[in-house]
């Protein structure tokens, strides 16, 4: 986007934009990457609309986040202590495991609940491959069953 304004009606408008004026525009929100691609192309359009002038040049995918839950409970000292050089886990702070994989290069974000936030991927086939290197690890860690029932 190349315009410098911050307009109420437009912000109503397109509440998943953001605007960094002179640079860019980011999109949030999208299911797909196409879907990405057509708001992008209709918040451009409603700027036009508005008098502004835009170019829609070099659209690219920069970050895809993804969510998925194992359906089981994650022992997170397990993988901390295991997988140290690539994860960081300090429940005081932070109540998920932080594991910063090498290839694909993303982050994921791992509960005890079993459930993983994906980021940083830069294709969806990158979040299927950090999912399967990490589901492997995730079994290793599982939690069995809970012995001291009363």
């Amino acid at each position: 986007m190349m315009c410098l304004f911050f307009c109420k009606e437009l912000y109503l408008l397109c509440l998943l934009a953001e605007i960094v004026p002179l640079l860019f525009q980011v999109c949030t929100g999208a299911k797909s990457e196409e879907q990405s691609k057509v708001a992008a192309r209709k918040f451009a359009r409603i700027v036009m609309k508005v008098g502004f002038p835009v170019k829609f040049q070099d659209f690219k995918i920069q970050n895809i986040v993804g969510c998925c839950d194992v359906k089981f409970p994650v022992r997170l000292e397990g993988i901390s202590h295991s997988h140290f050089a690539f994860s960081n886990y300090e429940p005081e702070v932070f109540p998920g495991l932080v594991y910063r994989m090498k290839q694909p290069k993303v982050v994921l974000l791992i509960f005890a609940s079993g459930k993983i936030v994906i980021t940083g991927a830069k294709a969806r086939d990158e979040t299927y491959a950090a999912f399967e290197n990490i589901y492997a690890v995730l079994n290793g860690v599982q939690e069995g069953p809970n012995l001291n029932c009363s």
